[in-house]
């Protein structure tokens, strides 16, 4: 079990609540990371990851200074650093498959490093509040069970997660922090919101929506991002949501309806859209191919058209 705090091994957890009650630390170090301002982010900077989607990449990256998430609710965010060799990951984590997603979260900072040299794995978690049914906890849980009874050494450095990023607003819990990011070169993590939310953003979103596992979408050897191929099966049905009134759509399709950004339904009926114009998904994968985005020098993702 090799999760650590202030370089002493974790004790077996069975709730958040005995977590903080145990480590009253990362209740203040939440309690100060909640309150900084949100992060003004240059698009052109930007590597920006969607639910179920992570991306790695390290301080010798040219074209991905700051990778970020956000619009998580009973979603967290992960971010995991190895301090010698600066590799950095970021996932947004919904419990899909939290046992085989935090495997891959190391590894693909592992293997951006030579663990041998000096350095150590710091983890970051952020996301969840008191939701009503309880889902963040229990995704708080699982992922600390899963990073504890990982084989490598991890130092849990901040945690602000469910209780600890909750407000109580017009008498309904939500998430103080709904985005963060990361500096890819300092390593810094803090809170932020986006606007930019691409390349293909909706083509991710409605990967996600159709039941796509968690997605590696960047390429840091080749500074690509990298979508698909994905499938999903023609499915009029869904063309039934866009008749729908938003509170009908956030009982329906939200895990948090009380919770949710504004734009919530509208970015729901805009993913639909989507998947009703492309009901063959393999039409936007010639040959089988993933989309690839290389970075522009205006800083701007464009699309290479393959061959």
């Amino acid at each position: 079990m090799p999760l650590f705090i202030q370089n002493r091994r974790i004790d077996c957890i069975s709730s958040t609540a005995e977590l903080f009650d145990k480590y009253p630390h990362l209740k203040e170090n939440a309690r100060v990371f909640r309150s900084k301002p949100l992060a003004d982010i240059d698009p052109k900077q930007l590597l920006y990851v969607q639910q179920r989607e992570f991306a790695a990449t390290t301080p010798a990256d040219d074209c991905v200074s700051v990778i970020g998430s956000d619009d998580a609710t009973t979603c967290h965010l992960v971010v995991l650093r190895h301090t010698g060799s600066g590799a950095v990951c970021l996932a947004h984590c919904d419990g899909s498959s939290t046992w085989s997603e935090v495997p891959r979260l190391v590894k693909a900072v592992t293997s951006l490093s030579d663990v041998s040299n000096d350095g150590r794995l710091e983890l970051h978690l952020v996301g969840g509040f008191d939701d009503e049914s309880k889902a963040s906890h229990k995704l708080s849980l699982n992922i600390l069970i899963a990073f504890q009874n990982h084989k490598e050494d991890i130092h849990l450095e901040t945690c602000c997660i469910t209780e600890m990023n909750d407000i109580i607003v017009d008498g309904t819990h939500r998430p103080v922090v709904y985005g963060i990011c990361v500096n890819v070169k300092s390593g810094d993590v803090v809170p932020a919101s986006f606007t930019y939310k691409g390349p293909a953003e909706e083509l991710r979103s409605a990967r996600t929506f159709t039941g796509g596992q968690m997605a590696d979408i960047y390429d840091s050897s080749q500074r690509l991002v990298k979508i698909g191929p994905c499938k999903w099966s023609p499915n009029l049905d869904i063309a039934f949501w866009l008749s729908q009134d938003d509170d009908t759509i956030l009982k329906y399709l939200s895990t948090s309806p009380m919770a949710e950004p504004p734009y919530f339904v509208q970015h729901t009926k805009s993913t639909i859209q989507f998947i009703l114009e492309h009901p063959n998904s393999d039409s936007l994968f010639p040959a089988s191919q993933p989309q690839l985005y290389q970075r522009t020098e205006s800083g701007d993702w464009e699309r290479i058209v393959q061959q």
